[in-house]
């Protein structure tokens, strides 16, 4: 039997540390040895002649003044002995000024120290500030200064260059008359002890190993103990740790917050504003670094004296609990401690949500828009671009980001009752019991009359006049009546999911309704995940944004691209056992994709996965009732610098949270060598697709391959670019990608494109003394570049996306490319002067890079065109098959059979693949058939997308139908249909009875039913009749 290997292993232990919620003790100690400053009287006395010297204070009170400052004040000796003896006369100089200031004024209150030093080499800062205990101060630099502690040190610091973070209260009040302290923050520069191997959390390591060198300095023994546990923890969760420890003898709480460099932001200054939220300050806080990519802070927490607010017993519970949420979303608009009407922290995380669902649901078409739509023909380009543009402009600007937060901002109250709404639905009564009582969260719920869904929307309708505002907050109801489950109450998380239901979108837009619908909100990206069909597949694309208006495009376009790119995914798995799915994920600007990716994938599991950890995940309350399960595909990969490490993370990651039955199929298109995939791009299985109707077309028309010019979008460096060169032989004149331009119109030197294809680098790599005198490359970043005919190109970008639309070639193959490079406002551009349009024919690689409207426009006049749910559905072929590899092997099988051995693949998975590659070509060449001939047999008066498009959703109704129907239960036919099915080395191998135990029925239902009704389609096409399939089923028993 094989063993595990080593990066499946490794994840096995991963997240099984279980919740701690007993009380745990501390002595009343500070934690960390108090620095005792031995220079401390020999520069006061230096300092105060300095100040002498310069004559700003009286000398008579020189003495008074210095001595207080060193002894009255209670500041730390940190402060001391790291500041020069200059910078604390200046410091003293500042304070007596501002007192003086505060004096002229008659108001003790004015009185305000902002004190900073930061250095311009990068090494740290010094900030000092007056503060009133358990208050956000709201004005003057000190209002900012956590924030830009975050923003300058803590948000940027990496293993190679980090920052810690040391600040306390000053014990004594800046004068007689004023009840402020000092603040004080020291940020220096971490100097680890030694830096371990990148990329090492297995959970042992050695805190002594990775740490400052300060810090090991100063921190006791039971503070590197708690650290150490901390640490441990970090590194066997995804999420943040947090801990929070009782001082004997004290009303003090210390809370430990340990996560992974980079994972949130802006999340210390948050941190202040929760905790002054209960009424609670801090006389000490600490930030570790360490380097091996962990971040730990530490709070120590008291009450504020006289007070009404809760007992710390309570609040420090809640803080613990809020302090995920937070972690989540630390940057939230609509957490405002000190503000009127302010928010708790999980009204604030709901508005926010709410306020992320209606940027993209709020109801900006309408009936007037229907009416239009009904009365216009959408296959006239004509009438296609006035719907398209008035659609745009409805979503650009009725509801704004800005307006949508304004209405949330102005009805508080009203926020807060929708926000009881969902949590009645949604907070799990098992959160409750603890000794104290219910949580102050749940006393929150209690103080709150709760309405009905039809009482809440009269509340609203009554209350807020604003017709676009009502739109706003209906749109938070819809959000709560829509959500079937979420995390939101799991102890941690990293970003927040919401399962919903689809009933909500509106037929005039989204005129298929999904099967199920999951949204993800994240402190640096939001995303979406869209299935038709309950056992569905398709892959995570990440879309990045070049800049902040790029951006805003791509945040109002979100769920439409998704939405487009699941129902073509659902068009494309008609020959599939799953149905349609897609996911998008939005990195924000500057945020890190892979991250962001990571996040997603871990804040779906938590719906999928029941929590089963007390602490750390939990049950959470389920409205849908049912297992649900996703299979995610590799078209994340395409955008990130390592993309065996991201198609890997969610199969290693699914297994360490406990999907022990469906981890190896949880992800497709993974690495081969170690975890058993069948990548994409390594075996051509997508362009093997596309090569089927380029080559069909060939065949039909009678043209030799070498004789055809070709265009190409997507160049050498992706997937289907790549392949498509390496498997062509035609005259390629144009190759189009993210570096820029290359044009020859005699030929572009096939040898060169296939170095740089084999190479997996773009056009930008080609070596442009193989170009003919016509022919020239330009590069995105080039400017005012003469091209060979004279003319001018002034912007390399500009130039290169709108190049698809310059060229004239026999065939245009875009295999990459934004969704809708060719849409009715621009596709006139492919058609020259005499009427003739720039390409004769067109296969469709990259998913929807014609609007449906641009595809129609090209086939009325006369281009043969191949759209991509026909052509661009190997991919989909081979993910599937790999699914069926992943449910039907035993893990020792999969191990044995799917890994790779000293780095060469095993018999059985080399033939595999080629069983996948058949079935590929296969399925492609029949489609491709059955729409010829369709065409044919109509005349040409129908065109092929719409041929097309009939085909898929005829067999997708088929299928449907197969699946309810009781022909699954004639055992003949299905062991018949099943052996066909799949592919020969599996059944050959693990034997057909075998694999029908294994597989669950509602698999082998849609497996059966994929394939009967795509090949009873593709025989006797979409108009065959009900004695045709009466036909086909009696050959269903035979084995072959």
């Amino acid at each position: 039997m094989a063993s595990t290997p080593d990066v499946l292993s490794a994840a096995s232990h991963k997240l099984a540390v279980p919740g701690d919620t007993r009380k745990q003790l501390l002595e009343d100690s500070p934690g960390y040895t108090t620095p005792v400053f031995k220079g401390k009287n020999e520069q006061r006395a230096l300092v105060e002649a300095d100040i002498i010297a310069k004559g700003f204070i009286p000398r008579d009170l020189v003495a008074n003044e210095v001595n207080w400052f060193y002894n009255g004040l209670g500041i730390d000796d940190t402060y001391f002995q790291t500041e020069s003896r200059e910078v604390i006369a200046d410091h003293i100089m500042a304070l007596f000024g501002a007192k003086i200031m505060a004096f002229t004024k008659h108001d003790p209150a004015s009185l305000v120290i902002d004190l900073e030093r930061i250095d311009d080499k990068g090494n740290g800062a010094t900030f000092i500030h007056s503060s009133a205990p358990g208050l956000t101060t709201t004005e003057g630099p000190g209002a900012t200064c956590e924030a830009r502690i975050d923003e300058l040190f803590l948000d940027k610091s990496t293993p190679d260059n980090a920052y810690r973070l040391e600040t306390f209260r000053s014990a004594g009040s800046i004068s007689s008359a004023s009840s402020q302290n000092l603040r004080c923050y020291f940020v220096t520069k971490a100097q680890f002890v030694s830096k371990p191997e990148a990329g090492q959390t297995d959970g042992k390591t050695d805190i002594r190993s990775v740490s400052d060198k300060t810090f090991l300095e100063r921190a006791t023994e039971k503070t590197l103990d708690i650290y150490q546990q901390i640490i441990w923890n970090v590194e066997s969760r995804h999420g943040p740790v947090i801990e929070v420890f009782e001082i004997e003898g004290t009303r003090e709480r210390r809370v430990v917050i340990g996560y992974k460099m980079g994972a949130t932001s802006k999340f210390f200054s948050a941190l202040s504003n929760l905790y002054h939220f209960y009424s609670l300050y801090s006389t000490r806080k600490y930030v570790e670094q360490f380097s091996n990519g962990i971040t730990i802070v530490s709070l120590y927490l008291r009450p504020l004296p006289d007070t009404n607010a809760p007992p710390i017993e309570n609040s420090i519970l809640q803080i613990r609990k809020e302090a995920s949420l937070l972690f989540s979303l630390p940057d939230n608009p609509f957490f405002l401690p000190n503000s009127k009407g302010s928010h708790a922290v999980q009204e604030a995380t709901y508005a926010y949500c709410g306020w992320i669902f209606a940027q993209h649901f709020c109801n900006r078409l309408g009936p007037a828009y229907l009416q239009l739509k009904n009365i216009l023909n959408e296959n006239d380009p004509t009438h296609a671009e006035v719907l398209n543009d008035i659609k745009r402009r409805f979503r650009e600007e009725t509801f704004t980001r800005e307006s949508i937060a304004q209405a949330i901002h102005a009805y508080p109250e009203l926020i807060r009752l929708l926000y009881v709404n969902f949590a009645m639905a949604h907070y799990p009564p098992s959160h409750d019991a603890s000794q104290l009582g219910p949580t102050l969260s749940y006393q929150r719920l209690q103080t709150v009359q709760p309405l009905s869904d039809e009482e809440l929307y009269e509340k609203l309708r009554r209350t807020v006049s604003n017709k676009n505002d009502l739109q706003v907050l209906e749109a938070f109801l819809i959000f709560n009546k829509s959500i079937l489950k979420t995390n939101f109450y799991q102890p941690t998380k990293v970003a927040l999911s919401f399962r919903l239901a689809p009933d909500f979108l509106p037929e005039v837009e989204y005129p298929r309704k999904p099967y199920g619908i999951f949204i993800v909100i994240g402190n640096d990206f939001r995303g979406f995940h869209i299935r038709f069909r309950d056992v569905a597949r398709g892959g995570i694309r990440i879309i990045r944004s070049r800049n902040r208006e790029n951006y805003s495009i791509n945040q109002r376009q979100l769920f439409d691209e998704n939405y487009g790119l699941a129902s073509t995914q659902a068009l494309k798995n008609k020959d599939i056992p799953e149905g349609g799915a897609k996911g998008t994920i939005l990195p924000s600007l500057g945020a890190d994709p892979r991250r962001c990716f990571e996040k997603y994938v871990d804040s779906i599991i938590d719906l999928l996965i029941p929590g089963q950890t007390p602490g750390i995940k939990e049950p959470l309350v389920d409205l849908y009732g049912k297992p649900e399960l996703l299979f995610f595909g590799p078209d994340v990969s395409r955008f990130l610098r390592c993309p065996v490490c991201i198609v890997t993370f969610p199969l290693v990651h699914s297994r360490a949270r406990g999907a022990e039955t469906w981890w190896k199929s949880f992800t497709t298109g993974k690495t081969a060598a170690t975890l058993g995939g069948i990548p994409h791009d390594t075996y051509g299985m997508t362009s093997r697709s596309i090569r089927q109707y380029i080559i069909g077309i060939y065949r039909q028309l009678g043209l030799r391959e070498k004789d055809v010019t070709k265009v190409q979008t997507g160049g050498p460096d992706g997937d289907l670019g790549s392949n498509e060169i390496l498997l062509s032989n035609d005259k390629t004149i144009a190759v189009i990608d993210g570096s820029g331009v290359l044009h020859d119109p005699h030929g572009i030197n096939r040898e060169e494109l296939i170095r740089l294809a084999k190479l997996r680098i773009p056009v930008g790599f080609f070596d442009t003394s193989k170009l003919s005198k016509d022919g020239y490359l330009v590069k995105v970043e080039d400017q005012d570049v003469k091209l060979p005919s004279g003319q001018v190109i002034p912007d390399g970008t500009d130039f290169r996306n709108t190049a698809h639309l310059r060229f004239k070639a026999d065939i245009f193959v875009p295999c990459g490319g934004r969704p809708e490079a060719v849409n009715i406002s621009n596709v006139n551009a492919l058609i020259d002067s005499e009427g003739k349009p720039h390409f004769k024919y067109v296969v469709e690689g990259a998913n929807l890079f014609f609007s449906q409207q641009a595809r129609l426009f090209l086939e009325k006049r006369k281009v043969i065109l191949y759209k991509d749910s026909s052509a661009n559905k190997g991919g989909v072929t081979s993910s599937s098959l790999e699914v069926l590899a992943g449910l039907a092997l035993s893990t020792e099988e999969f191990v044995d059979l799917m890994v790779f051995k000293d780095g060469k693949p095993t018999e059985f998975y080399q033939n595999y693949v080629k069983d996948v590659q058949e079935k590929i070509a296969e399925n492609a060449a029949n489609e491709f058939q059955c729409i010829w001939r369709e065409h044919a047999r109509l005349g040409g008066t129908k065109p092929r997308t719409t041929i097309s498009d009939e085909l898929s959703q005829t067999l997708n109704n088929l299928q449907a139908e197969l699946e309810s129907s009781d022909l699954f239960d004639d055992l003949p036919s299905r062991k018949g249909v099943l052996r066909r099915a799949i592919p020969k080395t599996l059944v050959d191998k693990i034997g057909l009875e075998t694999l029908m135990e294994r597989l669950p029925e509602t698999y082998q239902r849609a497996l059966f039913s994929s394939w009967v009704g795509s090949h009873f389609i593709y025989k006797h096409g979409v108009n065959a009749s009900s004695v045709d399939f009466f036909l086909f089923a009696r050959g269903l028993a035979q084995s072959d």
